[in-house]
């Protein structure tokens, strides 16, 4: 079992940056892969990035190549570095886990966190 609990969200100007970190706690969590992904309002829940559990390969949507950062930590922490924000990054953030392998949908992964509201003010 993993448990996730999100932190860091909050209002930003359109260019400002932001690092969100996710909590996890569970005994399996070092062999996890990682991922976070962000629901905007009236939008379904889309991929961020993501990774595995090695921090060896990660993976992102295009809309963010570039501009975010996935990392994670032995002190079961997760974090998303977000810079050059942008007025449609607004959304909720959520952190996911999973066993194995990266997938990019998010009815394949099976842990999630309450979610963290970013707004980007233009």
């Amino acid at each position: 079992q993993v448990q996730l609990v999100e932190s860091g969200g909050t209002l930003v100007q359109a260019g400002g940056s932001l690092r969100l970190s996710c909590a996890a706690s569970g005994r399996t969590f070092s062999t996890y892969v990682m991922g976070w992904f962000r629901q905007a309002p009236g939008k379904e829940r889309e991929f961020v990035a993501a990774i595995n559990w090695s921090g060896s390969n990660t993976i992102y949507a295009d809309s963010v190549k570039g501009r975010f950062t996935i990392s994670r930590d032995n002190a079961k922490t997760v974090y998303l570095q977000m810079n050059s924000l942008k007025p449609e990054d607004t959304a909720v953030y959520y952190c996911a886990a999973r066993p194995n392998i990266i997938v990019i949908f998010a009815n394949q992964w099976n842990y999630w966190g309450q979610g963290t509201q970013v707004t980007v003010s233009s």
